[in-house]
């Protein structure tokens, strides 16, 4: 099983910054992708940027040239850098892995941590 455990939102306003963490623990043999999506209130869920093991991301259009997402493989940790935040960027972020598990790849999902910007 694994475990995500997703830290560093909060209040900000228009224009600030804030990071996003997000930890894997568990049985992990290997890390595919790391990714981050966000939901609005009465939105569907949507993908915020998604990366891989071998370093390539891929940012939806929306958050390019602002967000920034890195990893360390060897912590199995993956990190969102948001800087220019809109108001429109207000939502619940989540981390989602697909983690290679007693040889099958799973996909899991963090709890979720909420990024709300003010005007």
């Amino acid at each position: 099983q694994v475990h995500l455990v997703e830290s560093g939102g909060g209040l900000v306003q228009a224009g600030g910054s804030l990071s996003l963490s997000c930890a894997a623990s568990g049985s992990i043999f290997s890390i595919n992708a790391m990714n981050w999506y966000r939901q609005a209130p009465g939105k569907q869920r949507e993908l915020v940027v998604a990366t891989t093991s071998g370093g390539s991301a891929n940012y939806a259009d929306s958050v390019k040239g602002r967000f920034t997402i890195s990893r360390d493989n060897a912590k199995n940790t993956v990190y969102l850098q948001m800087n220019n935040l809109k108001p429109e960027d207000t939502g619940r972020y989540y981390c989602y892995v697909a983690a290679v598990v007693d040889y099958y790849t799973s996909h899991y999902w963090g709890q979720g941590t909420q990024v709300t910007v003010s005007s």
